[in-house]
């Protein structure tokens, strides 16, 4: 094959034609393409970058929820402690009101008894004084010097 000034032109002008034609009709659909998906790419890029920095935004806050929600749990339980420290501290006290008002009513009702029997005794005694003066002095004192001089013991005892 011959390569001829003829050939060598038209070559070059039909390479001239297709670069025109490829310049027109298919480079600025191909650059569009391009950059459109340029587009997408950056922004997608873009949203991912938002995605992170937003999770990283979740996960501080869920640290900081859950911080809280511990110092909370804390506090309650702290608090539970105290109302069962009052609670226990309350029931003791209330349990020793209660023995120092049965030991006070016991002492109360054992004075009381000690004090009847007392009398009991005194009244016992005194009769049985009179019954052993009376029977001794019979002849000797009337009945009511008698009973004034019992009476006087009595008092006494």
């Amino acid at each position: 094959m011959d390569i001829t000034y003829q050939s060598l032109l038209g070559q070059a002008l039909s390479f001239a034609i297709l670069i025109w034609f490829t310049a027109k009709y298919i480079w600025p659909p191909l650059t569009k393409a391009i950059e459109q998906r340029q587009l997408k790419i950056a922004e997608g890029l873009s949203a991912a970058e938002r995605a992170h920095a937003e999770l990283r935004d979740a996960d501080s806050k869920v640290a900081a929820e859950i911080k809280a929600a511990r110092q909370q749990s804390s506090e309650i339980i702290d608090r539970a402690q105290q109302q069962a420290n009052q609670i226990l501290d309350k029931a003791r006290a209330d349990a020793i009101a209660e023995i120092n008002r049965l030991k006070a009513a016991a002492q109360d009702d054992i004075a009381s008894m000690a004090q009847r029997a007392r009398e009991e005794l005194r009244q016992r005694v005194g009769e049985l004084a009179v019954q052993g003066a009376s029977k001794i002095v019979q002849r000797e004192i009337d009945p009511s010097a008698h009973k004034a001089l019992l009476d006087q013991l009595a008092a006494e005892i």
